[in-house]
């Protein structure tokens, strides 16, 4: 109240000296009568107030003050908690002039069909301003299943790029520069392989390892956690994943040979704290199991990225981005002892949350995903991107992409928000949020280690359920109106004709993999590819790197699914156990 008083006699005093005595007068007499509320126990803030709801609240479930002053931030050391950007903890961003100097890296995911085809699409986003490429694979490459196999009837090129060998990445890559474009690949279970397939396009068109730049997605633990595409046990997994790390390191130095990704975890109906928290775990994980394998933590630390989603809450996405990168800065840094500052950056790619689609109304998605991208924007993302308006319904049309792709293009060239670094930094609301997603982290840190560790939550079921609560809860709100989801429980519309076209995948592109498949099972030397895999399955007995047998095997076309199979003679399957 001193504090209050003192600012009010200040302001009273100096607005009296602009407007002079007649109307100084009668702002002394209002600042007088301020002071009488404030020592009879009434302020403004104190007054019985009729708001639209009992209560306000994040998407986490964080309640929300009417409004923030210092004192919500009191305990904050400038310093210590933020920094200025470029600045340990990173609070405010990594580099010194942010978006003043290199704009994020506009990488919008795309695939769908035959090779062909999306190889036709990445041309057309390059010509059309995109500045990397982010390959999206069908299930069953995803799942390392080749497409003349039973289990991919119906699923081959659908939901993106059918992939089953070095000739399918051969024709994906035509005529793409691959020494000048950054290339994110998000595969995770047989990423071992399909990164050795780009390695291996890269050297028959004599382009040095050292030269090619990009991301393999390569994070298994969100499988287990959320996506549920895995193919072997956990621990089996996470050897073939350092075996990546430790690859990259010594050979391909611009790689990131992961992307500890969040994105899925949120999709799946997590909160942005859950988010964050379980991330950030199993980003840690990894580190150990690098130091496990006896890597100096400032090889392979500053090859580590991460994928968040940009869900609608924006406020509380711009706090949990830039928690993620104070917590990640000190756990480098202070719990592994880190001393190269790359170490302690966490670089992160972003992509608008597909959960946030819907089919009704699909128009309004372009406001969606627009608000989300500003919020990833805001919170100092390294490459970002935007889903289509169509994608509640299929796969974006070439239309749809382009206006994603202007979406990314307005917000960097006219909104005005990368002329300076971190414009919101310092506002009472973001910081208090920031905290509270840094809170909410480390509780949930906690509570994993109680369960033992990352591996046994998951085996406990432990990730599993506090989504699945989550997600129950979530839609408990939007079916009491809790949470307007315009279109969906409000602002309906009785007849929503869909204007648009929808992108359509025919069968015709799952007979035509089958058809090169089986033509090059025809062609190639079958005596080299079956030595190539007995040497695969020896090394893995062995427990040796696998990448060098791996790519050998790639070379002489040993298919993804033949690769695949081949390690389950060592590993094994895994099957979930139910949580109850």
């Amino acid at each position: 109240y001193v504090s209050v008083i003192l600012e009010g006699l200040l302001s009273t005093f100096h607005s009296g000296l602009r407007l002079g005595a007649s109307k100084s007068s009668r702002l002394f007499r209002e600042f007088a009568a301020m002071c009488h509320n404030i020592r009879g126990g009434t302020t403004m803030s104190q007054r019985t107030i009729t708001e639209r709801k009992a209560r306000f609240e994040s998407l986490s479930g964080l309640e929300i003050k009417r409004f923030y002053t210092p004192q919500d931030i009191a305990h904050l050391d400038y310093a210590h908690d933020l920094g200025n950007p470029g600045e340990y903890p990173f609070t405010r961003g990594l580099y010194e002039s942010g978006y003043r100097t290199k704009l994020w890296t506009v990488r919008q995911f795309s695939g769908f069909a035959t090779p062909e085809e999306t190889n036709q699409r990445y041309k057309y986003l390059i010509e059309q301003g995109q500045t990397g490429l982010s390959v999206a694979f069908d299930l069953p490459t995803l799942m390392g299943v080749d497409p003349d196999d039973p289990e991919a009837e119906g699923e081959v090129g659908k939901c993106g790029v059918s992939v089953a060998s070095l000739e399918d990445m051969e024709i994906l890559f035509d005529g793409i520069d691959l020494a000048s474009i950054t290339t994110s690949m998000t595969i995770n279970a047989p990423a071992i392989m399909i990164w050795g397939m780009y390695l291996a396009v890269a050297e028959k068109r004599g382009v040095p390892l050292q030269q090619l730049s990009g991301t393999i997605q390569n994070d298994i633990l969100k499988e287990f956690i959320a996506q549920k595409e895995w193919v072997y046990p956990p621990e089996p997994h996470m050897k073939l994943i350092v075996d990546t790390i430790e690859f990259a390191t010594h050979y391909v130095p611009k790689w990131h040979p992961i992307s500890v990704s969040g994105y899925h975890i949120r999709e799946a109906g997590a909160t942005a704290v859950q988010e964050l928290a379980f991330t950030l775990a199993d980003g840690l994980e990894y580190v150990r199991w690098c130091l496990d394998r006896g890597l100096d933590i400032d090889d392979f630390a500053p090859k580590f990225s991460f994928f968040f989603n940009a869900h609608i809450d924006f406020f509380e996405e711009i706090g949990k981005y830039r928690a993620a990168r104070r917590i990640w800065a000190r756990e480098m840094r202070e719990t592994f002892g880190a001393k190269n500052p790359r170490s302690w950056w966490m670089r992160f790619h972003t992509q608008t949350a597909g959960v946030s689609l819907t089919m009704q109304q699909p128009y309004v998605n372009l406001i969606r995903s627009t608000i989300e991208a500003l919020a990833a924007v805001l919170g100092g993302t390294q490459s970002l991107h935007v889903n289509s308006f169509d994608e509640a319904w299929a796969l974006p049309t070439e239309e749809a992409v382009l206006l994603s792709l202007r979406t990314q293009q307005v917000i960097a060239h006219e909104s005005g928000v990368t002329n300076t670094v971190d414009p919101l930094g310092g506002a009472y609301f973001v910081e208090w949020m920031t905290d509270q997603m840094e809170a909410g982290a480390r509780d949930y840190f906690r509570r994993i280690d109680e369960e033992g560790g990352v591996i046994p939550a998951i085996k406990s079921g432990f990730f599993q359920q506090e989504i699945a609560d989550a997600a129950y809860r979530f839609q408990q709100r939007v079916e009491e109106r809790d949470f307007v989801w315009v279109g969906v429980n409000e602002y309906q519309m009785t007849e929503e004709p869909i204007p648009f076209r929808i992108l359509k995948i025919e069968h015709e592109a799952h007979e035509k993999q089958v058809k090169r498949l089986a033509d090059l099972r025809r062609r190639r030397d079958n005596r080299a590819v079956a030595q190539a895999l007995k040497d695969l399955v020896a090394a893995a007995r062995r427990e040796e790197n696998l990448m060098v047998p791996i790519l050998n095997a790639i070379k002489a076309y040993a298919t993804l699914g033949e690769m695949v199979n081949a390690l389950k003679e060592v590993y094994g399957t895994y099957t979930e156990g139910a949580v109850i």
